[in-house]
Parts: structure tokens; C-alpha cells; sequence
């Protein structure tokens, strides 16, 4: 399956805005303004003040922390129909994550000023927006603890099945995944590094867990992976990169 980006989702029903109903989400989008973000360019840093959401029209935008020794750790993807950001409070607030499109993107944004107007206005909106406020917390909740309980064969293991939602093809008992990603990739959203990242996957396709097709990952034994991680079962659109 040719992809015209290497990292779109194949697999609908993982966007984040899935709270706001279609009317609400017109209001919403009614009052951004259109960015164009060129593949590899910031959208934001992390430092910058936070008064501003976005909402990603095409393409695919990661979020990263840059830890003290310099290195990035991919917390977040966000892709076609997902919104993210940071709005300020009385404290004037930054945003604690940097923002790169890894794809060329179009993004809708809407400065604080103008959402709070529309929350003022349709109180219905304010009540949706609270539940995708809801539900960005326990999205981050559960990436840290992926991330952060289990290990790294945990966190890795919890990675594959992240990815196999919006990346994944069902095949019987197999997910093959239409979207490559390189062991550096991989080792940047568990913060590890590409050789220990190496070791995990050499294992696992040892043990028959995974496979590679054409450079792509195969998952064999999706249960396995379910059972490194600890697996909660959670909905596709918290089991998500």
C-alpha cells in the first residue's frame, strides 16, 4: 500500500477529536487560521509561550522532550483530525514539549483569546471541550506509563501495539505495519538507543513475536506483547502513538 505520507494513518477512528461533535468542531475551525508547516520545521519549541492549540488538517506533527544530555524522546504523534497544545493559565504558561512536522502539514490554529469566546458562547462546545481535555490526560497518563513501569521491553513492547492502530494491517493472526520505521525512530519514542533498541528486536524475532517484510515490521504474536507491557486494553484512540 503506497502511502503519501510515510507516517499517515491507514486506520481511522484514532483521532483525539472524536469528543467534539461535527457541528462544534466546524465552530472551532471556523475561528483558526491556516499555518503551512514544510516537512522538518518547528512548529513550536518548548519554552514558548503557550497560547495557541492546533489543529492538524494534513499531516503529522510529533511532540518531543529534550532530555539533559541532549537527547529527544518522541512522546506524542499526532496526525489528520487531531488537535494539541497548551493554553495558558493565570501563571503564563510555556509549552513543556517541542513540535516538529515530520510531513508537510497544514494546521488550523486558534489563539486562546478566541476559543475562550466560543466556550463562552456554546456552552455545549465548553462541555465537549472539557471531555477532549479529559481525555488528553489520560492519553498522557497511559504513554508514561507505558514508558516508564515496565521497563524498556515493556516500553517497546507497548510501542508495537501502539503503532499497529494507526499503522497496522490485519492479516488472520498477523498485524503487518504499511509504515516503516528505522530502529533510530523506535529507540527515540521508548529513549533508548538504536543499539539496545536492536538487541530487543533481535530477540523478539527470535522468539518468533515479530517478523520483517520488505524492511516493515510483522507482529506474530500480538498476546506476547500485550503481556511485556502489562496491557490495559485500552480504547484505540488511547492506544496510540
Amino acid at each position: 500500500m503506497k502511502l503519501t505520507c510515510p507516517f499517515s494513518a491507514i486506520n481511522q477512528g484514532s483521532e483525539n477529536t472524536q469528543s467534539f461533535s461535527k457541528e462544534n468542531l466546524a465552530l472551532l475551525q471556523d475561528a483558526m487560521y491556516e499555518q503551512f508547516y514544510p516537512k522538518g520545521s518547528t512548529v513550536f519549541w518548548e519554552g514558548d509561550e503557550s497560547d495557541k492549540l492546533f489543529f492538524i488538517k494534513n499531516g503529522v506533527v510529533k511532540l518531543t522532550k529534550t532530555t539533559d544530555d541532549g537527547k529527544d524522546l518522541v512522546l506524542f504523534h499526532f496526525q489528520t483530525g487531531d488537535m494539541f497544545g497548551e493554553l495558558e493559565d493565570h501563571n503564563h504558561m510555556v509549552y513543556s514539549f517541542n513540535a516538529e512536522a515530520i510531513a508537510d502539514c497544514t494546521v488550523g490554529i486558534i489563539q486562546q483569546r478566541d476559543l475562550e469566546t466560543l466556550l463562552w458562547q456554546h456552552g455545549d462546545l465548553a462541555i465537549q471541550f472539557m471531555k477532549w481535555m479529559g481525555y488528553m490526560q489520560r492519553f498522557t497518563q497511559s504513554k508514561l506509563r507505558d514508558l516508564m513501569f515496565f521497563g524498556k521491553n515493556g516500553a517497546l513492547a507497548s510501542t508495537l501495539i501502539r503503532m499497529a492502530n494507526p499503522y497496522g494491517i490485519q492479516d488472520g493472526s498477523k498485524v503487518r505495519f504499511a509504515t516503516k520505521f528505522t530502529n533510530t525512530e523506535l529507540a527515540e519514542l521508548i529513549g533508548a538507543t538504536r543499539e539496545t533498541v536492536n538487541r530487543m528486536l533481535n530477540q523478539l524475532k527470535k522468539d518468533k513475536i515479530i517478523d520483517y517484510e520488505n524492511g516493515s515490521i510483522v507482529i506474530l504474536n500480538l498476546d506476547h506483547l500485550k503481556g511485556v507491557c502489562h496491557c490495559d486494553g485500552c480504547p484505540k484512540d488511547i492506544c496510540r502513538l
